[in-house]
This record gives structure tokens, C-alpha cells and sequence, in this order.
């Protein structure tokens, strides 16, 4: 009986280690134009890591966060200034089926997560999603802080980025965007960066899929109620409004998505009527006599 427990062990064991080893694979080899190489530009483009940083790498069980633990494990494999990570999660109180999801996932992808707990699902029941997410970073920041990291990454991605830029114009009436890193102001010392930047969520999916993955869908345990679940075009959430205009607008001019992008990075001040700098709020009419 104890061998043959020991064997199948054995067997399962020699299982997971070649299933970790084809998802690294698929991730230099198969994705490497749509991912990888888009991971190591957005690092180079904006600057994100240094020598000597300490960087917890933010898991909530999904799909993007899932790939970027693995591609900071490959980047670290690869590259040749030093950097520590921390694969950090925190349980705001997940579902036991969800949390159990990511504990077998982070052993299948060979990632050594650092589980922290917090109850923040049951303090924010009856907010909105945007205080849910602030209150889940200030736990992130703070504990990565407490374990001697200088900085704290999220997978958001880049159509993240493109949705965020219009639900500002279209529901904020501001244009701003999500930004690839940000200095705290809460946390002194501390900052967060967003490696998968330039990465497409398409090509995530395909990893995903690929992999034969199976992910948490959302961070939120209420799954009935959390709005950016729905892909049926019914739910009351904003971002997959824009999300659905997004793909809309794309039948007719399929170069939109990059050209939401590019509208952040060719900003003319000279045809604004009005912008803030540091706060303050300048109007086009301060500068418009020297520029006739």
C-alpha cells in the first residue's frame, strides 16, 4: 500500500513538473512576440525596475496576475542585475472553493506565494468596486512595505489602459490614464508599476487557454454580483460598457484600441483649453498671445 501511494506520488509529482515547465516554455517560444517581448518593453519603456529592488508581485488569482508571477520568474532567470520578488496574496475573503483554486494553481506553476489574509470583503459588502480596490491596495502596500519591499506590481494590462482612458472621458469628463508607475503618497518609499502594460488581453486568454488554465474569474467573492463578470453585454458595470464600444467601434476602424493609446502620448497643449499641473489649473488664455 505505501508504495504504491509513494509511486503515485512520484507519478504526480513528474506531472506537474513537466506542466510547469510547458507553461514556461509557451511563454518564451509560443507567446514570445504578443507577450514576452512586450513584458521586457514595457520594462525597458518605462523604467520600472532597478538594481537592488524588492518588488511583491500582487496576486489575486486571475489570469494576468497568474502570467506575470511567471514572467517576473523568467525575467529574474534571465536577467543580469539583481532584483527580489515576493509573490504576495492577499485573502480579502475569498470563497474557500477560490482560494483553494489559487494555492493548486501557485503549486502547478511552481510559484512560492506569501498568503496574507485581511476582511476586507466583509467591511466594503455594500460599496462600490472602486473602494473595495483602493482598500486592497493600501493592505498590499502596507504589508509589502513590512516585508522589506520598495515596490508593488499589478497585472493590469493594456486594455485595461484603453478602457480606463475613456471611462475618464466619457464618465469623468477628465482625459487621464492608467499610469505604467506611480510614487505613493500614502507609503513613503514605495511604488507601484504595471509591467504587462503593453501586453493585449487577447494574447493572455491564449495563453491561458493554450495551458489548458483555469483561473479564478474575479478577485470579488460575491461572483453573483460582480459586474465585470458578465461578458452578455447586460451588465450595469462601466468598464464593460466601454469594453463592448470598444469591440463596437473596432468592426469599423480596427486600428481604434491603438489609437485610444496613442491619444494619452500625443497630447498638444496648444489645443487644450484647460489642464492641471501639481493641482493647479491653467487656461489656455494664459499663453495665448505668445503664441500668435
Amino acid at each position: 500500500f505505501l508504495r504504491k501511494k509513494l509511486s503515485e506520488f512520484v507519478q504526480d509529482e513528474n506531472t506537474t513538473g513537466e506542466k510547469q515547465k510547458e507553461i514556461e516554455r509557451s511563454i518564451i517560444k509560443k507567446f514570445r512576440k504578443g507577450i514576452w517581448r512586450k513584458f521586457t518593453k514595457g520594462i525597458r519603456e518605462y523604467d520600472l525596475i532597478q538594481d537592488g529592488d524588492k518588488i511583491a508581485v500582487c496576486i489575486s488569482g486571475g489570469k494576468d496576475s497568474m502570467l506575470m508571477a511567471k514572467l517576473f520568474q523568467e525575467l529574474k532567470r534571465h536577467n543580469k542585475f539583481p532584483f527580489e520578488l515576493v509573490f504576495l496574496v492577499m485573502d480579502p475573503g475569498y470563497s474557500e472553493a477560490n482560494r483553494k483554486i489559487i494555492e493548486n494553481n501557485a503549486k502547478l506553476m511552481d510559484i512560492p506565494i506569501t498568503i496574507f489574509e485581511s476582511q476586507i470583503f466583509d467591511a466594503v459588502y455594500d460599496s462600490p468596486c472602486y473602494l473595495c480596490a483602493r482598500m486592497r491596495r493600501g493592505y498590499l502596500y502596507s504589508h509589502a512595505k513590512e516585508l522589506g519591499c520598495n515596490k508593488i506590481a499589478l497585472g493590469h494590462h493594456y486594455d485595461d489602459v484603453i478602457e480606463t482612458i475613456l471611462m475618464g472621458m466619457l464618465y469623468g469628463g477628465q482625459v487621464q490614464t492608467m499610469m505604467p508607475k506611480l510614487h505613493s503618497t500614502n507609503f513613503e518609499g514605495m511604488e507601484l508599476i504595471r509591467p504587462m502594460y503593453l501586453i493585449r488581453e487577447d494574447d493572455i486568454k491564449h495563453w491561458r487557454d493554450y495551458n489548458d488554465l483555469h483561473f479564478i474569474q474575479c478577485a470579488c467573492r460575491f461572483t453573483d454580483t460582480c459586474t465585470t463578470c458578465r461578458t452578455d453585454g447586460s451588465s450595469p458595470s462601466k468598464r464593460m460598457e466601454i469594453k463592448n464600444l470598444i469591440a463596437s467601434l473596432k468592426q469599423t476602424n480596427p486600428f481604434i484600441e491603438g489609437n485610444i493609446f496613442k491619444s494619452v502620448e500625443n497630447v498638444n497643449l496648444r489645443t487644450i483649453i484647460a489642464y492641471k499641473e501639481d493641482g493647479v489649473k491653467h487656461h489656455f488664455l494664459e499663453h495665448y498671445d505668445e503664441w500668435k
